[in-house]
């Protein structure tokens, strides 16, 4: 497995413990002090792992988030649910590889799975323009919702995406309208919907399937409304300054819980969800059964306006008139 920067203390740690371990497998005899000091090894390096963990800074977080050994939408529909059949195109253009969608089942519940897919190769990266979604991927994920609606199936959207594509085909075909409208006809879906944030959550790309009733955030993910690099772009016309950046837009799943923007935060495994797949999906598994079960529960009418309620309460402040006056003497 590939390291970032800030993971080469531990990926030292782990050389050597994998090196100590051979040498056990080879000797003839059990040898206590070689056992010892695996023990005493394996300790260290989760309890440094924890530190370096515990202490990310944003920009940090943002490279967890894209590392390339993280689980992908794919990666969920094979460890977490029963069965996944997919459904392809948009009946307009053509098929988005950017944008997985298809029946799914997961224990008792049929639901409709739609999701980012950056693919783990880059053949596989190429065609799926690294998980930035053209038009006909977003029409291709509405398409799928009303089909979902018609036989009453709860939608769960997994969002991983830097942004939509930017090309110039993308504009011409109406990149920016279709966003609009997933996000409207999202609000006013007459079944459940779950969105979960498993890597980037980048601009009107994440937010195009990002309206539901229970809005989740991994551990290690951000979702924000443009990536530290446009930002950066932007306010200081180079990318060298999107770790400034990141710092500025608040964007980790602290910050995120802390301002309202999200109901839930899932813990990833210790060092990140890239570095157990099958424990990452157990818990993405615990968490939609469970919220699957309370949504369904629900009348129609009570999780569209509970819906609209969450959307509107966003981003409240007090401007001078409505704060407290100051006190007199």
């Amino acid at each position: 497995m590939s390291g970032l920067e800030f993971e080469q203390p531990i990926i030292e740690l782990e050389n050597e413990i994998q090196q100590l371990v051979q040498q056990a497998r080879q000797a003839e005899s059990t040898d206590d002090q070689l056992d010892n000091q695996i023990i005493e090894l394996r300790r260290k390096c989760s309890d440094l792992t924890a530190e370096i963990y515990g202490n990310l800074t944003p920009w940090q977080t943002v490279q967890v988030s894209r590392h390339q050994d993280r689980p992908y939408t794919a990666d969920y529909l094979k460890l977490a649910f029963d069965e996944f059949v997919e459904l392809h195109g948009d009946k307009h253009f053509g098929d988005d590889r950017a944008m997985l969608s298809g029946f799914a089942k997961i224990d008792q519940f049929k639901v409709m799975v739609i999701g980012h897919q950056k693919g783990r190769t880059y053949k596989e990266r190429a065609k799926c323009h690294f998980g930035c979604a053209h038009p006909e991927g977003y029409r291709k994920a509405m398409s799928k919702m009303r089909m979902a609606e018609k036989f009453n199936m709860p939608v769960i959207c997994f969002i991983d995406t830097p942004g939509a594509y930017p090309g110039v085909g993308a504009e011409e075909r109406g990149q920016a309208q279709v966003i609009a409208e997933s996000m409207f006809q999202m609000s006013q879906l007459k079944t459940p919907i779950i969105c979960v944030v498993i890597g980037e959550g980048g601009s009107g790309g994440a937010l195009g399937i990002g309206v539901g009733d229970r809005i989740a955030v991994l551990q290690y993910a951000y979702y924000s409304v443009i990536s530290p690099e446009g930002c950066a772009g932007i306010l200081w016309k180079s990318h060298e300054h999107a770790p400034k950046a990141a710092d500025a837009l608040r964007f980790t799943s602290t910050h995120l819980q802390e301002l309202g923007v999200i109901d839930d935060v899932l813990e990833e495994p210790l060092g990140g969800a890239h570095r157990d797949h099958h424990k990452m999906a157990a818990r993405m598994k615990s968490y939609l059964l469970s919220t699957l079960a309370d949504l369904t529960s629900q009348t129609t009418e009570e999780l569209i306006d509970a819906r609209y309620e969450k959307f509107r309460a966003m981003g409240v402040f007090l401007d001078d008139s409505q704060a407290e006056p100051m006190a007199t003497t």
